[in-house]
């Protein structure tokens, strides 16, 4: 793909950026430049994921929504309408796929992990088993389109990875 199309989710207090093509590749700013830069930030570790085949390509923001609750919680939680967008039987292989290498991270940063994670500056923060179990809280009968449900169980789980790595260094 020449093109990284980005959708963003625009609360009060957060801007999610969404790689739309590439499920899970999702951050957050302060703004909807600070979102797309962090976006891209971290396109390094999401290409170990995504594995071969990922290119960044040229950023194309393709369309906004408005945020709303989990959104300013810290968690995307508003579709777009490139959420409604048919998949194919390809391309749900490739999306499958890469939810299933997010698995994979998330599991490979679980196994790495300390049970005891430090805290934060008030002391606030879970250990180890807590971020697993938030994983495991899903949305059984969602009506969920398939793109939507795919990138948004991808971006939890790699966001999850991603913690357990962060607060493992």
């Amino acid at each position: 793909m020449s093109t990284t199309r980005i959708g963003l989710e625009i609360g009060s207090t957060w801007v999610f950026a969404s790689a739309v093509d590439w499920p899970g590749w999702c951050r957050r700013g302060r703004g909807e430049d600070a979102a797309i830069a962090t976006l891209l930030e971290y396109a390094g570790r999401y290409g170990r994921v995504a594995g071969r085949g990922f290119q960044v390509g040229r950023s194309e923001v393709i369309g906004r929504v408005g945020g709303n609750a989990t959104t300013d919680f810290g968690a995307p939680g508003a579709r777009g309408p490139w959420d409604d967008e048919p998949l194919h039987a390809a391309e749900v292989s490739r999306q499958v796929g890469l939810l299933q290498s997010s698995w994979a991270a998330f599991d490979q940063a679980d196994a790495a992990a300390p049970a005891v994670l430090p805290k934060g500056p008030r002391g606030g923060g879970r250990d180890r088993d807590g971020i697993a179990g938030t994983l495991l809280e899903g949305n059984v009968g969602t009506t969920w389109p398939p793109r939507y449900f795919i990138r948004r169980a991808a971006w939890h789980v790699l966001d999850h990875a991603w913690e357990l790595e962060d607060k493992s260094r």
